[in-house]
């Protein structure tokens, strides 16, 4: 199926190994940027569904798909904030820290605002990124305090900028790694489009790329030919579409987003959003009922597995000393 990203999924008392009790990455598994890279480089688009906590980042692995991206929207919408800028990169670095560390194989690409001043801050903000275990980092143009890509009262640096925060952020990769493979890939995101016009964006992202950054992404086109304007005016790198159910940009399919040339499709607020809806319809059932909504319960041992009890008993028991 054209449409259908390879997936994996879990049935009712089905175990799944996630708990990643080792400590540093495995010996025999590349790294994280290295595994990103070799997805980046398959045909095809991408589907990336957006984490904001652990529990949601192995939801995703669990599921099949290949790639994750922690939203700066989500993450902190989990801290019970507005995604407006109120969360430090030490608040973020700590996000990333914990979500990276709940997956095993799957990269997780996170939201690096606008690294958190100027390209100095960029620099270090992509370095710690990278020491999280991160496969890949976003940075945009817009001044700080930042907003969400769809909402009002956006606003974006200068040209020169804004480029030198991604050549900042691209030096940061290389100067952390120990190989091209292995350095974070810089996604570089332009917000320009809103402020200033398509032309504008798309002359940033032309700049972003020649910069040496890894991926495009132009926020927010409010057409399918802008979207298709986006790839072929910005060639020569991957590009990421952002697919929110009502925002600005037409949701596409994996398959129409491909042929325009989309190399991942990021989902940045549906996990979030069925969080929030199944805790309503459960918290709702519980006050009229004193039981909670069905569907929304899943079976103990169903839960218990899911979390980590099975394999973590396995361990326990691998290591017991019979007393």
């Amino acid at each position: 199926d054209g449409d259908a990203e390879q997936r994996g999924g879990w049935g009712k008392g089905v175990s799944l190994p996630l708990l990643r009790i080792a400590v540093g990455p495995h010996a025999a598994m590349s790294s994280a940027p290295a595994r990103l890279r070799s997805l980046l480089a398959r045909p095809g688009c991408h589907l990336m569904p957006c984490c904001f906590d652990p529990l949601s980042a192995r939801l995703v692995e669990a599921s099949g798909f290949p790639v994750t991206f922690a939203s700066g929207f989500s993450v902190a919408a989990a801290h019970g904030l507005p995604d407006t800028g109120l969360l430090s990169y030490g608040e973020m670095e700590h996000a990333m820290r914990r979500i990276t560390g709940s997956l095993k194989a799957v990269p997780c690409i996170g939201d690096g605002d606008t690294g958190y001043g100027n390209a100095v801050n960029a620099k270090r903000t992509v370095a710690g990124y990278a020491r999280a275990g991160l496969a890949g980092i976003m940075i945009e143009d817009q001044v700080s305090p930042k907003r969400c890509g769809h909402t009002q009262g956006k606003a974006v640096v200068d040209r020169a900028a804004a480029t030198a925060r991604v050549r900042a952020a691209v030096d940061a990769a290389r100067e952390t790694a120990g190989s091209a493979d292995d350095a974070i890939v810089v996604m570089a995101r332009t917000d320009a489009a809103a402020t200033h016009g398509l032309d504008e964006a798309l002359y940033r992202a032309q700049a972003f790329r020649d910069a040496g950054a890894d991926i495009l992404f132009v926020e927010a086109p409010r057409s399918v030919e802008e979207l298709r304007r986006v790839c072929s005016e910005a060639s020569g790198v991957p590009h990421m579409a952002n697919l929110l159910q009502g925002g600005l940009t037409p949701v596409l399919s994996q398959s129409e987003l491909a042929e325009l040339g989309f190399k991942l499709a990021a989902y940045p607020l549906d996990l979030l959003n069925a969080t929030i809806a199944a805790q309503r319809r459960t918290l709702e059932a519980l006050k009229a009922t004193g039981q909670p909504s069905p569907g929304d319960t899943l079976p103990f041992g169903e839960l218990t597995a899911f979390v980590g009890f099975d394999e973590y008993n396995a361990e326990a028991e691998r290591y017991s000393t019979g007393e």
